[in-house]
């Protein structure tokens, strides 16, 4: 693909720095909360990836072979919406009069889906790189199915404390030993944290570390000299390999008393500095201007991301023409849409002998994998134990299949899912045990802010996980899952429901969805329908229900009329009035209180030993759970 033909004057450059930077400075004032201190010292490199290399159309943000651009330090928001607004995206200035403002499209940090233009939610930092990361991938296991459509480049700016965060440790590992050269990371350099300075808590040498894990590094000792940025960037585009430009600039750049401080990092420079400021730069006109040969330069640029988007429009009409059937599966993949033939592969997914659900839903992802070419995922190197195994590994000379190869980088895979995602064009899905959920959380609660239908197969769900002892046996974690606005949790107990849940899963793409699954065998139970009406009513959960249906029947027994009730999804469960309601489930009771009348399950930490002896030892047997329902049961009224 061609780059930016145009280049602005040395005399726009310098315009164009310092509106992105009175803007932000604007922005942060008025609404007396912000950060102005990123936006100032960055704005040179970011105008110079956006005015000479970021291939794009604001016309259509949405346009699929678009270069992604990623502001990892998201509390720089400022410098963003300057940015969209400057090339013409929908975020007119009355927006950047409303910075930070309850419903405006300007939100304290960028908000996936609430801004034209704005690639994904960041802000909890790291986690841009990563997801940027998981855009670079998609990029290139994209190009392998249809390099005759794709030819787009991944950029992201991070800042000192995203290279801190662990999770940028393991994606910038992953990147480098899979050669995402599509990928190239800006690091702000400016040696500033918000208590002080860098060299306070580190002394990292961070050019040497990515250099290790295999990237192209350059440094750009002033942050200011825009020339010295376009060529590091144009060398960046130019190697294969992911790129690494250490940028070294002054937070707050030209504010005086503060510029090169921690104070310029998270507060207003105040009326009385920020005159200085412009002041010293010569820029006398009023807040939120732009200079019309700033506009107009902006204007240009866009009209040629326009013209590029129109050349790749006519590349597709050709490979529509020619290959008629690939273009359609692209369109189909974009789109979210699901194959016909999806739901009748699931619902062959029938079993008579136990299993455990992990494996029915290793069949699951079979059944699915054979319909859907753009479902790909992995797992953090347990694929074997959770069921996840898909075929070839991709590498870095192939990146046509369909497996990842995440390594125990589970907050990584993770976020790297959420940029895949973002991305678009793929259905992705990431597996490990249940307990190191608590690693990838706040990757899990991301997808689950930016409506993103990544698919997490958690499995080996319960203390029934045995003799590696209570370090490895989840307790809180499905009720913790459970609280995450808009992640949806199944916890299956058969063949039958494990391919419902995965139903469930892949016909979502408004959120995130969580399979709890189990380590042990499960009987492929058949849950007769329900009385009508019933004294004793039994809710249970994936393992658990097997066991429910079994104490059912003995009170059957004893004349109570018993409803058995598998809750594959909690939240749609509503317990029966007229019924003593019960819940079973090898977990914490928090999310039960209140719900049911006897919340049947484990407050404490399990034991080493035998599955099926935990599961004994706390009290999870048809006679232990009998006790527990006849001692409630005659106990009350």
């Amino acid at each position: 693909m061609t780059d930016i033909a145009f280049v602005p004057s040395v005399q726009t450059d310098r315009l164009a720095v310092d509106t992105l930077r009175f803007l932000a400075a604007d922005m942060v004032e008025a609404a007396q909360s912000g950060h102005p201190g990123m936006p100032m010292g960055a704005a040179p490199m970011a105008w110079t990836l956006w005015s000479r290399h970021l291939r794009h159309d604001p016309a259509d943000p949405q346009w699929v072979d678009r270069d992604r651009f990623v502001l990892s330090a998201g509390h720089g928001s400022a410098l963003l919406y300057g940015l969209l607004h400057l090339f013409g995206y929908d975020l007119p200035v009355s927006e950047l009069r409303r910075f930070r403002q309850l419903g405006s499209a300007t939100p304290g940090h960028p908000e996936y889906g609430d801004t034209p233009g704005v690639e994904c939610t960041t802000g909890p930092l790291g986690q841009g790189l990563a997801m940027a990361v998981g855009m670079a991938l998609a990029e290139r296991m994209t190009a392998a199915r249809f390099p005759e459509i794709t030819g787009h480049r991944t950029y992201a700016i991070v800042g000192d404390g995203c290279l801190m965060e662990g999770v940028s440790h393991e994606v910038a590992s992953f990147a480098g030993h899979l050669g995402l050269g599509g990928l190239v990371v800006l690091w702000d350099d400016n040696e500033i944290t918000i208590d002080g300075a860098v060299g306070r808590s580190c002394s990292d040498d961070q050019v040497a570390r990515f250099a290790a894990y295999g990237w192209h590094t350059e440094v750009v000792s002033d942050g200011t000299d825009i020339e010295a940025i376009d060529a590091a960037l144009t060398r960046a585009k130019g190697d294969p390999r992911p790129s690494f430009l250490a940028v070294r600039t002054v937070i707050g750049h030209g504010a005086p008393g503060v510029a090169g401080t921690s104070k310029a990092h998270g507060a207003p420079l105040g009326a009385e500095r920020l005159a200085q400021a412009k002041d010293l730069a010569g820029w006398s006109l009023p807040p939120f201007s732009v200079p019309e040969q700033v506009a107009a330069t902006c204007a240009a640029l866009a009209a040629l991301g326009g013209e590029e988007h129109a050349t790749w429009l006519d590349e597709f009409a050709a490979f529509d023409a020619v290959a008629p059937s690939r273009a359609a599966e692209f369109r189909r993949a974009h789109a979210r849409l699901l194959p016909e033939t999806l739901l009748p592969a699931l619902e062959s997914v029938v079993a008579g002998a136990p299993r455990a659900t992990r494996q029915s839903s290793q069949a699951c992802l079979n059944a699915a994998l054979s319909t859907m070419p753009e479902l790909v995922g992995g797992s953090a190197d347990l694929a074997g134990s959770t069921g996840t195994v898909c075929g070839d590994v991709i590498s870095r000379d192939d990146f046509a299949s369909s497996a990842i190869a995440f390594g125990i980088r589970e907050f990584g895979m993770a976020a790297i899912l959420n940029g895949m995602s973002l991305h678009g064009g793929f259905r992705v899905f990431g597996s490990t045990f249940l307990v190191f959920a608590d690693y990838l959380r706040p990757a899990l609660r991301l997808s689950a802010l930016m409506k993103q239908p990544v698919i997490y197969v958690l499995t080996h769900d319960s203390i029934a996980v045995g003799e590696d002892g209570p370090t490895h046996q989840p307790v809180e974690h499905v009720e913790s899952l459970r609280v995450i606005p808009g992640l949806q949790v199944l916890r299956p107990a058969n063949d039958a429901e494990t391919a419902l849940a995965w139903e469930l899963a892949l016909t979502r793409t408004d959120g995130p969805t969580a399979l709890i699954l189990s380590r042990q065998s499960l009987p492929q139970l058949d849950i007769p329908d329900a009385p009508t009406a019933a004294s004793v009513e039994i809710v249970a959960t994936g393992s658990e229900v097997a066991l429910a249906a079994a104490a059912a029947e003995q009170l059957r027994a004893e004349g109570y009329t018993v409803r058995v009730v598998s809750a594959l999804d909690r939240s749609r469960f509503s317990p029966d009035p007229a019924a003593h309601t019960i819940s079973l489930e090898a977990g914490s009771t928090a999310g039960w209180a209140g719900l049911v009348d006897l919340a049947v399950g484990i407050d404490e930490f399990g034991h080493s030993g035998p599955g099926d002896e935990v599961m004994a030892h706390h009290g999870f047997t048809v006679a232990a759970v009998l006790d527990r329902i006849r001692e409630y049961l005659h106990g009350t009224p």
